[in-house]
């Protein structure tokens, strides 16, 4: 884990402020994770806290990287998403509360979980 200070506007693109800092979301099959393949740990692109591990990660369908698990119970937040007439429950991150997605109970075992996640919001540190 880093010690840095989450960016502010000024320094995150506006794509990134728009999803982290306003809840937004990028188009489905855009973003630049969602066919990584890459071994290594993604982190959150405000404050570099790590998120979840590339060997969590799967093909969902649903044109966002999804991963089935997070990296450590304190790496998100979860709460509650009634916006657009929906239930969903939000993921932000555990440090900064950046928006990142949204979790649902239709992924694979383990876990059953889909941890939908915008790529704008990550940033993938490659295993060396």
């Amino acid at each position: 884990m880093t010690d840095r200070q989450p960016p502010d506007e000024t320094t995150l693109t506006p794509e990134q402020y728009s999803i982290c800092r306003l809840k937004g979301t990028e188009p489905p099959f855009t973003g630049k994770y969602v066919d990584c393949k890459k071994v290594g740990t993604y982190h959150c692109v405000c404050c570099g806290n790590a998120l979840f591990a590339s060997s969590t990660k799967y093909d969902s369908g649903s044109g966002w990287p999804s991963f089935w698990e997070v990296l450590s119970p304190d790496s998100v937040a979860e709460h509650s998403d009634t916006t657009y007439g929906m239930r969903r429950v939000e993921v932000t991150c555990g440090r900064c509360a950046a928006h990142l997605g949204h979790v649902f109970t239709d992924g694979p075992a383990p876990t059953g979980l889909r941890y939908c996640i915008n790529s704008a919001a990550l940033n993938l540190q490659e295993a060396l």
